[in-house]
């Protein structure tokens, strides 16, 4: 599952790689990465939401599953698999692998709106690209910054109640040159997984090293050895 700000758009070279490997893949929409033309006045779909589009596109798959969640991804994919009893292994990409009670905001010591409303607009520029694409082309990483969007506020606020993490195995993949979520912080979040992988990217190897994230994948979920 995609990140806050992101959309489907951010797998389709990490999906290209899969499926020339063989894998059959499927991404999900979050719904709150919200449309530019949102209103902000009102509450706008929060994890909750997140983690029912992740059940139901679930529900519809056959046989086990492996679920990816990247960065904010990461919450309503511990929501999700708590209830769904094909998913034989999740991995956290640079992910907050929380636990129950725990929000975004919460984890990081922000206080938490009792009424979240309104979106959080993306960063912008130089800025983003330095954040989330910082070993990605400058032209690669100009198109992603262009395809943000603003995020739910609410998403940040709304707290785990079910972490199935403890339940499916796990993974955590830490990506060792994150310029958005630093490396020490994902190593915290990575006590929580049964094993930890790690890459040398920065918040984004979807974009920037997806044939190598597409075997470590499939050495996470298959037991194959990734290629050098």
């Amino acid at each position: 599952m995609h990140g806050a700000w992101h959309g489907p758009w951010c797998w389709e070279g990490l999906e290209s790689a899969l499926i020339s490997d063989g894998w059959a893949t499927r991404t999900v929409a979050l719904p709150s990465a919200a449309t530019p033309d949102a209103p902000t006045s009102q509450p706008l779909a929060g994890m909750h939401a997140d983690a029912r589009a992740v059940r139901e596109s679930l529900e519809a798959i056959d046989g086990p599953v492996v679920v990816v969640g990247h960065s904010y991804g990461g919450i309503p994919v511990t929501q999700a698999i708590a209830d769904a009893p094909n998913v034989s292994h999740a991995v956290y990409l640079a992910a907050y692998q929380l636990d129950v009670g725990e929000s975004l905001y919460g984890y990081h010591g922000a206080p938490e709106p009792e009424y979240a409303t309104g979106v959080i607009q993306p960063a912008e520029g130089s800025v983003a690209a330095a954040a989330f694409y910082a070993d990605v082309s400058e032209e690669e990483a100009a198109r992603a910054v262009r395809r943000l969007v603003p995020q739910s506020s609410r998403s940040f606020s709304d707290r785990v109640t079910k972490a199935g993490w403890r339940a499916v195995p796990s993974t955590y993949i830490v990506c060792e040159q994150d310029q958005a979520l630093p490396s020490e912080e994902q190593e915290k979040l990575a006590v929580r997984a049964h094993a930890v992988h790690r890459l040398q990217s920065s918040h984004s190897p979807f974009l920037s090293m997806p044939s190598t994230l597409a075997a470590l994948l499939a050495y996470i979920a298959h037991g194959s050895r990734p290629t050098p």
